[in-house]
């Protein structure tokens, strides 16, 4: 489905020029959950920020079902986030004056998936708080709103980024095996950015980084 091919990104500081990517190429499958491992500095967030159309590399080609992303104009790339792409952060993003369902349903709404809404929220476990604003939430409730949320647009790539940092470790589990559930869609690959070497163990595709290059890539 995704095939990063020489991937170059390079940024500015100053007078400096930092390599944040040098030169990586991987393949990253649908009906999978691939996790992405590094740390601070590896270049992991500026992988999943050139996934998800935030960003355009350098050089080199970021290929979605043979489509060059790397050549997309900004309003094909925005259309590409809206139409593909659900994000899941660290620290939610909830919008805080609209209750669960109203969190879900803004997304939903966006490929025309409203009357999923109910369905999608109780398959996160939260059919008993669907009416409940973001400050009447745990940090692992809001997570799942904000997964719910992403799945919502039945996205063909849902991206994580650090979705456990702030949750306890028993509530991050919970968390990556309700994402584990979602990877086994055929039509969509579920990619996670963390640092929690932890979570390897239930992905089905472990790519490490470090100093912006592939130091293993694991299946």
């Amino acid at each position: 489905m995704i095939y990063l091919k020489n991937i170059v990104k390079k940024y500015k500081s100053g007078n400096e020029e930092i390599s944040a990517l040098n030169g990586i190429s991987i393949k990253i499958k649908s009906g999978e959950l691939t996790v992405i491992l590094g740390p601070s500095g590896s270049g992991k967030s500026t992988m999943l920020n050139l996934l998800g159309g935030m960003d355009r590399p350098t050089s080199g080609q970021i290929l979605i079902n043979d489509e060059d992303l790397s050549g997309f104009s900004d309003k094909q790339l925005t259309n590409y986030r809206r139409k593909n792409v659900g994000f899941v952060f660290q620290f939610y993003n909830l919008v805080e004056n609209l209750n669960t369902f109203e969190n879900v349903g803004i997304a939903a709404n966006l490929n025309g998936n409203i009357d999923n809404v109910e369905e999608i929220i109780k398959d996160v476990g939260l059919e008993k708080r669907m009416k409940s604003f973001p400050n009447q939430l745990s940090g692992g409730e809001m997570q799942r709103v904000a997964i719910a949320r992403a799945v919502a647009k039945s996205p063909k790539l849902l991206l994580c980024d650090e979705p456990t940092g702030a949750l306890d470790v028993a509530t991050g589990d919970k968390i990556f095996h309700l994402l584990k559930k979602y990877s086994k869609n055929e039509d969509t690959a579920v990619v996670v950015v963390t640092h929690n070497p932890e979570v390897a163990k239930i992905a089905d595709h472990v790519i490490k980084l470090q100093d912006g290059q592939i130091y293993s890539d694991e299946k």
